[in-house]
């Protein structure tokens, strides 16, 4: 079986971080900033960074459209932080003009842990990853409100939904890229050699 080729939005956010875990998890990974680099790619990670920042910048750099059309049509995703909120079917406290691309029916909250001097670290249990919890890194991260019925729900802390699943998105609240550990990106590559 060949490697798949994972693309990371390189529009703002750990882009470098994503790419370093991907590899250690045994993907091709490169940077996506036009869509001709987007249709090139198996699967797709949209980092951190600020929600609306992303949304202007897809915008502008003609992605938002095409990834919306990807997403729908199966590609698989994965969503960290903003991510997650760049995922979600509906943001609770958007920003004026800001859009989603959608893929994950959730009702998202951002910054709902907090401030960036409110930013911590804590083990989560993930299903689905082995070998113990893994350390999620917050920082003004979102939390998942409420999920439709097709979502399944793979963490939670402090009683607040922190990584969910749908089809072939996946979405944390946390930063992994962060931390050294690649579980979950090695559990998004298995989901992209599943969908080819």
């Amino acid at each position: 079986m060949t490697t798949p080729v994972i693309g990371v939005l390189a529009l703002q956010g750990d882009v470098r971080e994503h790419l370093i875990a991907l590899a250690a998890a045994d993907a091709v990974a490169r940077p996506v900033r036009r869509p001709e680099e987007l249709a090139e790619v198996d699967g797709l990670v949209l980092p951190g960074g600020e929600s609306t920042t992303i949304s202007k910048l897809a915008e502008l750099f003609g992605l938002a459209a095409p990834l919306r059309e990807r997403i729908a049509a199966g590609l698989p995703v994965y969503g960290t932080c903003a991510g997650l909120i760049m995922l979600a079917d509906k943001i609770l406290d958007p920003r004026s003009g800001q859009e989603t691309f959608g893929g994950i029916d959730m009702i998202v909250r951002r910054n709902a842990f907090g401030r960036q001097n409110e930013s911590f670290e804590a083990a989560v249990e993930i299903r689905g990853i082995e070998d113990g919890p893994v350390d999620g890194v917050f920082i003004r991260a979102p939390w998942v409100e409420s999920v439709g019925a097709e979502v399944e729900v793979l963490a939670e802390y402090g009683g607040h939904i922190v990584a969910v699943r749908q089809g072939r998105a996946l979405a944390t609240s946390f930063h992994p890229e962060l931390t050294g550990d690649h579980r979950i990106h090695a559990l998004f590559v298995d989901m992209v050699r599943d969908a080819r």
